[in-house]
């Protein structure tokens, strides 16, 4: 569904982003992860402007068309740096209190940002990834940890140079071991991929993935959230998160469990003959999600 592109400059990026439906509507914003981008929620954005909501749809530091502002900038990735990108949009948006929806990385940073931020979100809409500290404090199981392949290949340089060469192919790989039944066409893909073509994605995939596991440090203008994120805090605003039993990246039983963490409703919802990325693969399932929470 078309919206109408517009940029956001914030104290740290120039945000490019799509809105969608009546400026007056409630604001959902829509988070995507990697490697993805805003066409991620093609299918779920007509749902929500048909209901009435004015969706907000902002391409992910070191995706597409969105900059940093300043070229000295550390091209950081931490989730706490990510959280902080999210607020900072929506201060410059003008948009005071939202839904949030995020998957992959958007879902780690919307955790953080209801978290640190929980006067701001009515609710969330958490995709194929459960509630965890920024960084990594626990060893994932062996299964888990063979999903993660390509988490531990981005600490190498080796990983890095596929990035920077070879990311169509290697992105291609992702999309299809995380979502095997998910019979997605060129066409798809070849326009998210051109989101790759991002100056700074190299830099700031490798960083997040290095910093999440230890092995690359924070850039210090987010140490206090980091801090904060560490601490595992209480969750206070009303979540749901979906997550497909076929996911090859994050794998449903990681996200068991997690109930003691949230004062609010909580539920968790595994979708069967669904992979990784639910939002393409079960849209109805996002929408009912969103929506359920006027319901």
């Amino acid at each position: 569904m078309p919206g109408i592109v517009k940029r956001a400059r914030t104290p740290c990026l120039d945000i490019t982003y799509e809105d969608h439906g009546d400026p007056r509507g409630p604001a959902v914003l829509l988070v995507h992860g990697f490697p993805d981008d805003v066409r991620t929620w093609s299918s779920v954005i007509g749902a929500l402007v048909d209901a009435g909501y004015r969706a907000l749809v902002p391409y992910v530091r070191g995706f597409g068309p969105t900059r940093f502002a300043d070229p000295a900038e550390p091209r950081a990735g931490q989730v706490g740096a990510l959280a902080q990108d999210i607020v900072e949009f929506a201060d410059v948006v003008g948009i005071d209190r939202f839904v949030l929806a995020g998957h992959d990385w958007g879902a780690r940073a919307g955790y953080a940002t209801v978290v640190l931020w929980p006067e701001r979100v009515r609710a969330f809409v958490a995709l194929a990834v459960g509630y965890d500290p920024p960084t990594s404090r626990e060893r994932p199981s062996a299964i888990q940890a063979r999903a993660f392949w390509y988490q531990w290949y981005f600490q190498l340089n080796h990983g890095r140079m596929a990035l920077e060469h070879e990311r169509g192919q290697l992105c291609r790989l992702l999309w299809m071991s995380w979502s095997p039944g998910w019979q997605f066409d060129d066409a798809a893909f070849n326009a998210t991929a051109a989101s790759f073509d991002n100056p700074d994605f190299v830099q700031v995939v490798t960083h997040y993935y290095r910093h999440r596991w230890g092995n690359a440090p924070g850039d210090p203008r987010y140490e206090a959230l980091q801090a904060r994120l560490e601490e595992m805090p209480p969750i206070t605003v009303p979540t749901v998160l979906l997550c497909g039993a076929e996911d090859g990246a994050n794998l449903p039983e990681a996200s068991e469990g997690k109930e003691r963490h949230f004062t609010a409703a909580y539920a968790r919802q595994v979708i069967p003959g669904v992979g990784h990325f639910v939002q393409r693969e079960s849209p109805k399932a996002v929408v009912d999600a969103i929506l359920g929470f006027h319901a």
